[in-house]
């Protein structure tokens, strides 16, 4: 089985000065992690994650932490996120995402996601987007043979 057969196509994409609170809606809209950054030829430049967009609120490791030696008032770090929501896209995505292609087999899309602990990746043929595949995407394809398309 490959890609191609279990793949999403008609993806949410943004682009690369959308702003960031526009990217969060389309991924709050379809339930979705991840939304890919094309150029106007649906080039792939990136993709911003759920946590591309809140990792700007912890600015070092230490800021994971809340113990009395590194408590932090997190209260004043949620404020900062409307200026993240105010940043443009090509600010926090992922440039140069790890893709996979159309005729790759289902298996190795399987494998980066489990190495890479992704839950989506974008297919690419030439550098331009073709749809995203996921893990729901590679459940269903090998277990019950049914593509979401």
């Amino acid at each position: 089985m490959l890609v191609r057969d279990i793949m999403t196509t008609g993806v949410l994409v943004a682009k690369s000065k959308d702003d960031v609170r526009s990217v969060v809606i389309k991924m709050l809209s379809r339930h979705c992690g991840a939304i890919p950054v094309v150029d106007d030829d649906r080039k792939l430049l990136g993709m911003v994650t759920v946590r591309d967009v809140l990792l700007p609120l912890y600015p070092n490791y230490g800021d994971y932490v809340h113990d009395n030696v590194h408590s932090r008032n997190f209260l004043e770090m949620e404020e900062g996120y409307a200026a993240i929501l105010a940043r443009k896209a090509d600010e926090v995505m992922s440039s140069q995402p790890l893709t996979v292609g159309p005729d790759d087999p289902v298996l190795k899309a399987a494998s980066f996601m489990g190495v890479h602990n992704f839950r989506r990746m974008p297919v690419v043929e030439n550098g331009k987007l073709l749809g995203m595949v996921s893990i729901g995407d590679v459940n269903r394809g090998l277990f019950f043979g049914v593509s979401p398309r």
